[in-house]
């Protein structure tokens, strides 16, 4: 276990913008392992995680759920540990006085592939269950598509200038992650 003094409380910390000035994430958190914290635009707390590579989760969540991400507290480490990280992050949601709804309720939707097949509408579905195998491939690479659109307009009205690649293999599933 950690002691008080090797892990920062969640309010000592100091929280920065979730996007620079640029429109990018900050890049002083690139490659580092570490924990973080995301706050909302009312800096509620939404999500505690850790990671091997925080810019790149962050990334993630950004796309996954960018109407929730706003502002960020980090600590990074220089040696991985799942036991520190956990137990910093328990800490971090205790210190809070609830666990933030990305990690309860809205887990799933911070930490999983987007299913662009939850958002089909009644003439995708038809066009899905009348097709063989290789025209339902085409349908859902069509809704993720099109959800792909959606969410990259969310974020360009974000000011989001950062190179957002989609892994184009998932789409084929009807899923959309970053490669």
């Amino acid at each position: 276990m950690t002691s008080p003094t090797a892990s920062p409380t969640l309010a000592s910390l100091e929280a920065f913008a979730y996007l620079d000035d640029t429109g990018r994430i900050p890049t002083h958190v690139e490659g580092k392992v570490g924990i973080y914290a995301i706050f909302d635009q009312d800096h509620k707390l939404s999500y505690v995680g850790y990671s091997r590579d925080v810019y790149l989760s962050l990334k993630q969540h950004l796309v996954r759920q960018p109407q929730a991400c706003h502002w960020i507290k980090v600590k990074t480490i220089d040696r991985p540990s799942r036991t520190l990280l956990q137990g910093i992050r328990d800490a971090w949601i205790e210190e809070n006085g609830s666990v933030p709804s990305g990690n309860e309720a809205q887990a799933d939707a911070w930490n999983q592939p987007i299913d662009a097949k939850l958002l089909m509408t009644d003439e995708d579905r038809a066009a899905y269950e009348q097709s063989e195998e290789l025209g339902k491939i085409k349908v859902l690479k069509k809704v993720a598509r099109r959800v792909e659109a959606d969410i990259l307009k969310v974020l360009e009205a974000r000011g989001v200038k950062m190179d957002l690649r989609f892994n184009p293999k998932l789409k084929e599933n009807g899923l959309l992650d970053l490669k």
